[in-house]
């Protein structure tokens, strides 16, 4: 399965419909229980007479399969935050709920996480997706970080101040505001930085060669 963000070290990732999810093996190791019976546990609360809706039965556990030690293909079911709270329910005890705790808090970063690739992504397609090749586990900070300060070389503020600014909905992206320049210029820094991110490491030091290019720029329209 391709994924757009890998599979961490408590089975939670991110798949290309930006959807997170955790695979049944891995709840299984941390609750401390079979994973047979974990997929016995699934199996019964999405049986077709539990009750359980057929639409939320697969938007939120999708079966799949993966190859053991032994070579041998074998069943796990990969949930959804929702589908990992209907099977969590029935795990009780303190240990269970610490568990419940740490996964709830994982959805939340990586479903965080995915807001903020989404909306980088919104304006600086070719850029978000050359930091996710390049970084092995990026964060959120990565993609707002350098979108930011984009923003800041050519409009002189973040998207976020820009939409206080000019009243635009929380989560609508901005360049059906922004001038013919100001979108060119932008696109123009985008493909330069996709560069420097490989041979200019340092983040303060990739602004100053992204200032100096755009003021080149200016300089000669």
């Amino acid at each position: 399965m391709n994924l757009l963000i890998p599979m961490d070290d408590y089975g939670v990732f991110v798949d290309k419909k930006d959807t997170v999810r955790v695979d049944s093996r891995f709840v299984a190791q941390f609750f401390e229980k079979r994973h047979d019976h974990v997929l016995r546990d699934i199996a019964k609360i999405t049986a077709p007479t539990s009750g359980l809706s057929e639409k939320f039965r697969n938007a939120n556990f999708l079966p799949a399969n993966y190859v053991d030690s032994t070579g041998r293909k074998l069943r796990c079911v990969l949930l959804t935050r929702d589908g990992f709270t209907l099977l969590a329910m029935g795990y009780t005890g303190p240990k269970a709920m610490q568990f419940k705790e740490l996964y709830i808090r994982r959805f939340n970063e990586m479903e965080a996480f995915i807001r903020t690739l989404v909306s980088a992504r919104q304006e600086f397609p070719l850029l978000t997706e050359n930091i996710r090749l390049l970084k092995d586990n990026p964060k959120p900070y990565h993609f707002s970080n350098e979108c930011d300060m984009l923003n800041r070389i050519v409009l002189g503020m973040t998207a976020k101040q820009f939409r206080i600014q000019y009243g635009i909905e929380k989560k609508a992206s901005i360049r059906p505001y922004l001038t013919q320049e100001q979108i060119d210029l932008l696109e123009t820094l985008q493909k330069v930085d996709i560069g420097l991110l490989v041979s200019v490491p340092d983040f303060h030091e990739r602004k100053r060669y992204l200032e100096w290019y755009a003021a080149k720029i200016r300089t000669e329209e």
